[in-house]
């Protein structure tokens, strides 16, 4: 277990604009902040069940966390909780690629951009950026669903980092149960796929784990190492 989170199951109703959405809560509707960007279209179903936490202050009273999806497990779609989860991963030491690293800083700025992270890897920096992978084919977990100029100018980045240097690399947080590879969507976005190609040739790593929510509000690691096809 990485996270344990004070689940409520809901209902989907509708999203009013990119942020919020409206869920039904022990029967009353309520306002739920969305903190993912994408469009999410497979989950944003009237009448799709859902799972959300109470929010203290502001506009909305729930954070919409994640959907129902395959055995009883959650697909995850905030991206709060996905960054938590992974952060708890590197602290315990449960990814081995990142074996004997720490999170040294997060929201680096660096150029034009704010990266997520950089990791200190036994002496060594790595500038790292990490992505919400959420949409499914089969046992694939792709990025983005909706065309992303943040994430173009991101890959951007690391790529002129690694030119410089650096060791760079995008980590893909595929946060849905049972998937076991990677890839871009390219009908999202096609220039992402054709940055990746290019991150991987001139060396980025591209790297991806995925995660799940319980039903009783664990979040857990089901992947500490996904198969990343570029």
């Amino acid at each position: 277990m990485l996270l344990k989170l004070p689940i409520i199951e809901c209902t989907f109703i509708r999203r009013l604009n990119r942020f919020v959405g409206i869920v039904e809560v022990n029967g009353e509707l309520k306002k739920a902040l969305i903190t993912n960007t994408g469009r999410l279209k497979e989950f944003m179903v009237e009448g799709k069940r859902a799972f959300c936490i109470p929010k203290q202050g502001g506009k909305t009273e729930f954070v919409l966390i994640g959907f129902l999806e395959k055995n009883e497990r959650g697909a995850i779609i905030d991206t709060r909780t996905q960054a938590r989860a992974f952060e708890r991963a590197v602290e315990l030491g449960l990814i081995r690629w990142l074996k004997g690293c720490r999170i040294k800083k997060r929201e680096v700025r660096i150029g034009n951009s704010r990266l997520d992270y950089l990791l200190e890897c036994k002496g060594e920096e790595i500038w790292a950026e990490m992505k919400s992978a959420i949409l499914r084919e089969g046992d694939y977990a792709m990025y983005p669903d909706c065309p992303s100029v943040r994430g173009q100018k991101h890959i951007k980045e690391l790529i002129r980092l690694k030119a410089n240097g650096k060791r760079a690399m995008i980590i893909f947080i595929g946060a849905l149960p049972g998937v076991r590879r990677f890839k871009p969507y390219i009908k999202g976005d096609p220039k992402i796929a054709e940055l990746l190609k290019e991150a991987k040739k001139k060396g980025v790593e591209i790297r991806g784990i995925s995660i799940s929510l319980l039903p009783n509000g664990e979040v857990i690691l089901e992947n500490e190492d996904l198969v990343v096809e570029v």
